[in-house]
């Protein structure tokens, strides 16, 4: 997430909208107003691809699976906000998609103000303003938790948000073995494997370029090193 001087803040949004003309356009909207925009036609693809997204916007009515199923899926996995957006207008439908995990529900047609007020809304509720976070800085390693970028030696090092979560976690306690189960708990919820972990860190190491940045304590867990 970035913001620029009297800007929003731009998220990375997930669109889930099975007809193919609304999701262009929603997402050359967005695009527009400067977010970053993935788009699926899926309840099965959104399921794979929800872990990176800022914000979510969930049609209900998909090809594959039922776009509430597909809610509670993604609510279960962690606290990723979503906006159900559907043509399902009733009180009930409104009930039930707040039920299934939905942070708002705006029902077909709608405004792309009233949307964009929206979205703020959601992610005012889900990140409330604090005090500027800290940068972490680990010899030629640079961590900004306020715009979530990684730099190495000046050059920046594109991170996915478990990725940089997990750097971060390692870097905020640079003298400390993080227990492989805290990292799982703390960073994926209920939603892990042993091997979505060693993945990950797998990544880290290639992407920072030398496997000493990221310790294996076998038996215990892992601890930030040095390049």
């Amino acid at each position: 997430m970035h913001q620029g001087p009297g800007q929003s803040a731009a998220w990375r949004v997930l669109v889930v909208e099975s007809d193919t003309g609304q999701a262009e356009t929603l997402a050359r909207n967005l695009r527009r107003h400067g977010h970053d925009v993935d788009s699926v036609p899926t309840g099965g693809e959104a399921l794979h691809a929800h872990e990176d997204a800022d914000l979510i916007l969930l049609d209900l009515e998909l090809p594959d699976l039922d776009g509430l199923e597909v809610c509670r899926g993604i609510r279960t996995a962690g606290d990723t906000p979503i906006i159900a957006v559907t043509a399902r207008g009733t009180e009930l439908d409104r009930v039930l998609g707040l039920q299934a995990g939905a942070d708002d529900y705006l029902t077909k047609p709608y405004g792309f103000r009233e949307l964009m007020a929206r979205m703020d809304a959601v992610m005012r509720r889900a990140r409330p303003r604090t005090p500027a976070p800290s940068t972490i800085v680990h010899g030629p390693l640079s961590i900004d938790q306020g715009s979530r970028e990684v730099t190495l030696e000046g050059r920046r090092i594109p991170m996915t948000r478990k990725e940089f979560d997990l750097l971060c976690l390692l870097a905020s306690h640079p003298d400390t073995v993080i227990p492989r189960k805290r990292l799982m708990q703390q960073i994926w919820g209920d939603s892990w494997s042993r091997r979505t972990v060693d993945t990950h860190v797998s990544t880290l190491r290639n992407k920072l370029g030398a496997s000493t940045w990221v310790i294996t304590v076998r038996g215990v867990g892992f601890r930030l090193g040095h390049g």
